[in-house]
């Protein structure tokens, strides 16, 4: 039996966006979140949250999202978490260059923040079936 998806480590500049991501995957999802503002914090939040999932913006000042995955692949203890890039750049050379990197999935910006949960879990159920492609 597949593990269920319980934790989510998100990683958004943007306080509303994060604020409302947060909400909807709590409230409407029933999942453990925890909210980073910037890659910095996110790689530092990792060893102690341990997430199963990450939601990693793509534009953010410092420290952009792109770069935050490649450190993530750099280290054994997070090199096989999943990752999904949110992003409002979404034409089809944009979201070839982000699977490229080996993100499992992209979700465009604006979302549904009341279908937002089922989303994440959707990709999550799917994942192994994901990264063939």
């Amino acid at each position: 039996m597949k593990p269920e998806l319980r934790k989510v480590l998100l990683v958004e500049d943007n306080a509303d966006i994060r604020t409302i991501v947060k909400l909807a995957l709590e409230k409407l999802g029933g999942l453990t979140v925890c909210a980073c503002e910037s890659g910095a914090e996110a790689l530092r939040t990792l060893p102690e949250f341990q997430p199963q999932l990450i939601l990693l913006d793509v534009m953010m000042p410092d420290m952009d999202g792109p770069t935050v995955f490649k450190r993530l692949r750099e280290q054994p203890a997070t090199a096989a978490i999943t990752v999904v890039f949110l992003t409002a750049k979404t034409t089809a050379q944009e979201l070839q260059m982000l699977r490229g990197l080996g993100a499992l999935d992209v979700i465009a910006k604006p979302f549904d923040p009341i279908t937002l949960h089922k989303t994440a879990k959707e990709i999550w159920a799917n994942r192994e079936f994901n990264r063939l492609f």
